[in-house]
C-alpha cells in the first residue's frame, strides 16, 4: 500500500509567505490556438482508436506548422483508422475552414510518423505480463489533483472565468453572431483575493482574432459591453480594467502564423497556476498513462473532500514507478481548511491503481475529445466531475 501523508498547514509550496490581500492571474486558450488545434488532433485520433479497441494502447504527439501536421508516438491498436482523415475532420471541425488562411482542412500535409508501443513498457503495463498480474502504471510521475468551493464547479475563480470568455468566443463565432470572429484566441482574468477569498475581478484581458476589416474599437466594444457582462456574470463590474488586442492587430493566426505542439498549455488544462502541476501533458494519451487518469482521479478525490465538506480547498499527490500498481506514495493538503485526520481515512478509501481507476472512471470510452478544449475539469459530465 502506499504511504498516506496529510499536511493541514494553512501555507503550502504553491502560498508560501502569501499576503492576505493580493491579486491572482490565470489564462485559458481557445480551441483555434496551434496548441490547441495540436491537442485537439491528438485526443481524436485516441477517440478514434478507442472506440474500435478499447485497449489500444495510444501516445500521440502532434505539431502543427503553416499548412503541415505531423503526428508522431508510438500506438499499439487493433482498429483501423485513417489518421489522414481524422486530422481533416479536426480541423474543420475547430473551424479553420477558409482557403486563404494557409491552413485548412482540405490543403494541409500530413505527415506521420508513428510506430508500436516499446515491448518493454508493455511488460509491466499490460495485466498479463505484469509480475503481479495486475496493470502497473504506463510511467514514473506524480500527479496532483484539486478542487475548492469558490465556485459551483468546485474550480478556481480566475481559470474558471477565462476558460467562459475563450468559451463564450468560440460560441459566438461558430452562432454567427459576430462573424468576424476567427479561432485562435487569448483570454487572461485577474482577481483580488482578501484572506483567500476572491472579492473582485480587476482586469480582463483578450485577443482574439479576427477578419482584416473589424476595428480594434469594435473589438473591444463586443468584449467589454457584451461578451465580459453575459459570462463574467455576478463577477462583471464597471471598473474592471480591460487590455483587448494590446498588440493593436490580429489578424493572422492559428498555425499559420504559429507552431503548435501538444502539451504546451498543461496549466491552462488543469488549475490556471492556483494549484501543482506534475509537469506530465494530458492529450493523446490513453488512461493507461497515469499523467492523465490519475490526474483525472486525483481530481475527483479532492473534489469529493470538498463535497463532502471535509475541506473548503484540497489537494492530492500521488506519485507512481512505471510497471507498478500501488502508487509510492499519496499526500493530502487541505491548507488548513480541514481535519488532518478525517482526510486522511477518508483519502484511503479509494483504490489508486490504474486499473481500479480506469474502472471507476470508466476510462475505456471515446470521451477525450471533450476534454481537450476549456480546461479538463470543471466541466460538467464528465465521469471524474461527476
Amino acid at each position: 500500500m502506499a504511504t498516506i501523508v496529510t499536511e493541514t498547514n494553512s501555507t503550502s509550496p504553491v502560498q508560501h509567505n502569501q499576503p492576505t490581500t493580493f491579486v491572482f492571474s490565470s489564462e485559458s486558450v481557445s480551441e483555434g490556438h496551434p496548441d490547441k488545434v495540436s491537442d485537439f488532433i491528438a485526443d481524436s485520433v485516441l477517440d478514434a482508436h478507442i472506440s474500435e479497441d478499447p485497449h489500444a494502447r495510444v501516445a500521440c504527439e502532434v505539431l502543427c506548422k503553416g499548412n503541415t501536421v505531423v503526428l508522431g508516438g508510438e500506438i499499439t491498436s487493433t482498429a483501423s483508422v485513417d489518421h489522414d482523415a481524422i486530422v481533416r475532420e479536426a480541423i474543420r471541425h475547430i473551424g479553420y475552414n477558409d482557403k486563404e488562411s494557409g491552413f485548412n482542412p482540405d490543403d494541409v500535409r500530413v505527415l506521420t510518423l508513428i510506430s508500436s508501443q516499446s515491448r518493454d513498457i508493455a511488460l509491466g503495463v499490460d495485466t498479463a505480463t505484469n509480475t503481479n498480474k495486475e496493470q502497473g502504471a504506463g510511467d514514473q510521475g506524480i500527479m496532483f489533483g484539486f478542487a475548492c468551493d469558490e465556485t459551483a464547479e468546485l474550480m478556481p475563480l480566475p481559470i474558471s472565468l477565462a476558460h467562459r470568455l475563450t468559451r463564450g468566443l468560440a460560441e459566438d463565432r461558430k452562432s454567427g453572431s459576430f462573424p468576424w470572429i476567427r479561432p485562435d484566441a487569448k483570454s487572461q482574468v485577474s482577481v483580488l483575493y482578501e484572506g483567500n477569498t476572491p472579492v473582485l475581478v480587476t482586469d480582463v484581458l483578450v485577443s482574439t482574432q479576427h477578419a482584416a476589416d473589424v476595428s480594434r474599437e469594435q473589438i473591444a466594444a463586443y468584449i467589454r459591453d457584451v461578451l465580459a457582462p453575459r459570462e463574467l456574470g455576478n463577477w462583471f463590474n464597471r471598473d474592471i480594467k480591460f487590455h483587448v488586442n494590446p498588440t493593436g492587430s490580429f489578424v493572422l493566426g492559428g498555425p499559420a502564423a504559429d507552431c503548435g505542439v501538444t502539451g504546451r498549455k498543461i496549466i491552462a488544462d488543469t488549475y490556471g497556476g492556483a494549484a501543482h502541476h506534475g509537469g506530465g501533458a494530458f492529450s493523446g494519451k490513453d488512461p493507461s498513462k497515469v499523467d492523465r487518469s490519475a490526474a483525472y482521479f486525483c481530481r475527483y478525490v479532492a473534489r469529493q473532500l470538498v463535497m463532502e465538506d471535509l475541506a473548503r480547498k484540497a489537494e492530492i499527490q500521488v506519485a507512481y514507478a512505471i510497471g507498478m500498481a500501488q502508487p509510492i506514495s499519496i499526500k493530502i493538503e487541505t491548507f488548513g481548511t480541514g481535519d488532518a485526520k478525517v482526510a486522511r481515512e477518508f483519502v484511503s478509501q479509494f483504490d489508486f491503481r490504474p486499473a481500479a481507476i480506469i474502472e471507476r472512471l470508466s476510462l475505456l470510452q471515446p470521451l477525450y475529445r471533450q476534454t481537450t478544449n476549456y480546461g479538463h475539469f470543471g466541466k460538467a459530465g464528465l465521469p471524474w466531475e461527476s
